[in-house]
């Protein structure tokens, strides 16, 4: 345990320290006042349980999870609408404390299952007592409908060990067209959904003013 302990704290201050990043870029839009691409950052450490099913899925030697692993620390970065991911992508390709090293875009090519979500994995230093130690994290993207289909759909995937029934198979495919239908039809809704909650936040403003 004292091996997964030591190995596994970098991960954990990289989730830490991006998750604090990540949540600077939304604040920084809220500052001046503009559409936040970004609604909220998860953040998690994959649990040493999975990392030995996917090193034994993927034929991955423990010796090589640094380096072939991409996933060990993992980010999550929910949006309201589908153009917001391209807003955040460019926002993490113009950063210099990470080095991107491959972009995989599932929303304009969606798995089999209907999965869509665009996975950006990084080169990050993280500064230890030992020296600076470069680790790989992925950074999902994803709208918050696009993200409950894929709750439901992981929570399923256990349960089955990734062999559904059809019927469950067909009807997920189908909640995942549902989903991104939703996404496109919140999108020509969008100037109005945003001023909507700019009103209500510039209401909830003057309401808290007026109680000081």
């Amino acid at each position: 345990m004292k091996h997964w302990d030591q190995f596994l704290e970098p991960y954990k201050h990289a989730v830490e320290e991006l998750k604090v990043k990540l949540k600077g870029i939304r604040s920084q839009y809220e500052l001046h006042s503009d559409h936040s691409p970004i609604e909220f950052v998860t953040g998690r450490v994959k649990p040493i349980a999975s990392i030995l099913d996917k090193a034994h899925q993927k034929g991955i030697s423990l010796d090589k999870l640094d380096s072939e692993m991409q996933d060990i620390a993992g980010l999550r970065i929910m949006c309201q609408f589908v153009d917001d991911i391209k807003t955040v992508v460019e926002q993490l390709r113009s950063r210099n404390d990470f080095e991107i090293i491959e972009e995989r875009d599932y929303i304009s090519h969606k798995k089999a299952s209907g999965y869509r979500s665009y996975h950006v994995v990084i080169r990050y230093p993280v500064q230890t007592i030992r020296g600076e130690k470069n680790i790989l994290a992925e950074i999902q993207i994803r709208t918050l409908a696009m993200n409950f289909w894929a709750t439901v759909e992981h929570s399923l995937n256990y349960k089955y060990k990734g062999l559904f029934p059809e019927d469950i198979k067909t009807r997920l495919q189908r909640a995942a067209e549902a989903a991104f239908r939703l996404d496109e039809e919140m999108s020509t809704i969008r100037g109005e959904i945003q001023d909507a909650q700019a009103f209500f936040t510039r209401k909830k403003e003057m309401q808290q003013d007026g109680k000081k």
